[in-house]
Order: C-alpha cells, then sequence, then structure tokens
C-alpha cells in the first residue's frame, strides 16, 4: 500500500482520506478543498500516517494542526505543504484529460503537467497563509515537549489567538493529546513504513479495554 500509486485527490481531506492521499508524489487542492485531523476531539489520534507527514511540515504546523484540529482551506492547503499543486476547481476535467494525453507518462511528465495548470492559477493568488501572523508564536508554543507545558505557553501569552486555542485544546481529549504529542515526536525520526508500525499498535492500545458497545467517540 505504502509504494502503490496514488491518484491526484483535492475536495475533503480529513483523518483516513488523508492517508490515501497525503503520501502521493503529486497532490492537487482546488478552491474547494478542506482539510482537517479532528482526531483528539473524537478520543484517537492522526493515523493514517499522520505520524509521518505531521511533523515534517514547516516550523510547529503540523503539531498544531494535529493537537487544535484546525481546518485549512482552498490555497492554505497547499501553501501548508499538504499538497503540492493549487488548480481552479473547473479546470479539473481540462487537467484530467492533459494528463491521460500523456503517451508516456513519467513523473517528470506529470509534473510539468501539473505546474502548467498551478502557475495559471489567480484564485487567491495573492492571498497571505491564514495562519502566516501566527507562525511564530506557533512553533514556540508547540515546541514544548509536554501537552501541560503548551497549554501554560497559550496561557502566558495571553492574545486573542492564544487564548482561542487554549479553549479549542482545553475541549480535547487529554489522553488523545498525549497520545499524539507523543506520537509526531517519535514519528519525526522514522519512516513511513516505521510509523505505520507505530500507529497500528496505538490503535490496538486504545481500543484494548473499550467494549464491544463503546464508541471511539468517547472523551478519554
Amino acid at each position: 500500500m505504502i509504494d502503490a500509486p496514488k491518484n491526484n485527490t483535492q475536495w475533503f481531506w480529513e483523518e483516513s482520506g488523508v492517508g490515501v492521499s497525503v503520501h502521493g508524489q503529486f497532490r492537487v487542492a482546488t478552491e474547494k478543498s478542506l482539510f482537517a485531523m479532528p482526531e483528539t476531539a473524537i478520543g484517537l489520534f492522526p493515523d493514517v500516517g499522520g505520524g509521518y507527514f505531521l511533523p515534517r511540515l514547516q516550523g510547529k504546523l503540523g503539531y498544531f494542526l494535529a493537537l487544535t484540529g484546525f481546518r485549512l482551506k482552498g490555497r492554505d492547503v497547499y501553501t501548508a505543504g499538504i499538497a503540492t499543486h493549487f488548480v481552479d476547481s473547473e479546470k479539473l476535467g481540462m487537467l484530467k484529460e492533459d494528463l491521460l494525453a500523456l503517451k508516456s507518462p513519467s513523473s517528470e511528465n506529470i509534473a510539468d503537467v501539473l505546474e502548467t495548470y498551478h502557475t495559471k492559477s489567480k484564485i487567491d493568488q495573492d492571498k497571505s497563509f491564514i495562519l502566516e501572523e501566527h507562525m511564530d508564536k506557533i512553533n514556540s508554543w508547540f515546541s514544548a515537549n509536554t501537552v501541560e507545558q503548551i497549554i501554560e505557553n497559550l496561557q502566558q501569552d495571553g492574545s486573542s489567538f492564544a487564548l482561542e486555542q487554549l479553549k479549542v485544546i482545553n475541549k480535547m481529549s487529554p489522553t488523545s493529546l498525549k497520545i499524539t504529542l507523543r506520537q509526531l515526536m517519535e514519528g519525526s525520526s522514522k519512516t513511513l513504513q516505521e510509523v505505520l508500525t507505530m500507529e497500528y499498535r496505538l490503535s490496538q492500545a486504545c481500543m484494548w479495554t473499550v467494549k464491544e458497545v463503546d464508541t471511539i467517540g468517547q472523551r478519554a
């Protein structure tokens, strides 16, 4: 599955939908795309390789997205590094035709076609990344090695954005927050295969004491 070809994807990327797309060589976002990892709100953790790609995003962005479930939309999905290209949704049909028309498609050929559509897209081209003005603080707050320290960092900052994120985190599963932080810290130095193995074991451990009638919707 790791080495299997993945199609270019867009629209909604959440939970398992992320896992079948974000590890692909080419990932296309449009103005209609939405990305989120909401697992800490449902008592789980960002699986499907989240422990691999999230800590590899710029700075501590991945840690922020994983712990808060913050949603990225449209071009921000590309700017964050989650998508490799941004294409206007109305051009997807033409893009598909051009890709299918390649006689001997190679990674280079595909990249050239995608880049052509990417550079022609003007939607939100001059729009700043939604988290741009907060990235320095995000990098500082979420560089802590414990959830408790992250919470303390947010409390000490006291800005409206910090307090907003604090409010969000306080609604999340405390157990999930701790598991997720450790997952990303460990995953930052592991291969994708190693991360997937780790996440499988984590999922089994999380379900170990859950009764058959229970669901992952509990706030641990």
